[in-house]
């Protein structure tokens, strides 16, 4: 407590009066007594705002930092991904190449069987006119012969000329022509 000194007439050091120092004792433990009331009731709640903001931007930054890493995987993952899909593309477009090759070489062959039947078809049907045109020379030439022999006999002639008209007739068309 304070020192009192007393002089006898009731008054304190430096010549303050009793009551002004009781009151400011007063007061001042009122100060103390509102300053915990005020810690307990503002300071704490302010304190616990305050550590519940902290913990929540902590939190904030590890799930930051977590998603960074998240994504930086995803990322990896995705160029993974994309070099294999690139790989897969090349190998598809490899396999399309070779199969419109064996489809061009196909059909090429087809092309080249196809002409090669149209060629075939042609000549024979080249040779079937030829042949045909050979018959109806043949038949021209036996009509003519019978004409001939019609002419002959009508005419009496004898054998010597018939022999020399059919030799010249003959040499005239070819041996060739009654060979074939």
């Amino acid at each position: 407590m304070l020192a009192m000194i007393a002089d006898g007439t009731g008054t304190f050091l430096f010549n303050l009066d009793p009551q002004l120092l009781f009151d400011a004792v007063l007061l001042a433990v009122a100060v103390f007594i509102l300053y915990l009331l005020m810690s307990y009731l503002l300071f704490n709640p302010a304190r616990k705002l305050l550590k519940d903001r902290q913990e929540r931007i902590e939190n904030d930054i590890n799930a930051a930092i977590e998603d960074k890493e998240s994504a930086a995987a995803l990322k990896a993952e995705y160029e993974a991904k994309l070099k294999e899909v690139d790989k897969e593309a090349d190998v598809i477009l490899s396999e399309a190449r070779a199969k419109a090759k064996k489809s061009a070489a196909k059909i090429e062959d087809e092309a080249k069987e196809e002409a090669a039947r149209i060629i075939a078809n042609a000549r024979n049907e080249a040779e079937l006119e030829k042949k045909h045109a050979m018959d109806d020379m043949k038949q021209e030439m036996i009509q003519i012969a019978s004409l001939m022999a019609a002419k002959a006999v009508a005419a009496s002639i004898n054998t010597n000329i018939q022999d020399t008209l059919v030799d010249e007739t003959l040499k005239e068309m070819g041996e060739s022509t009654w060979l074939s």
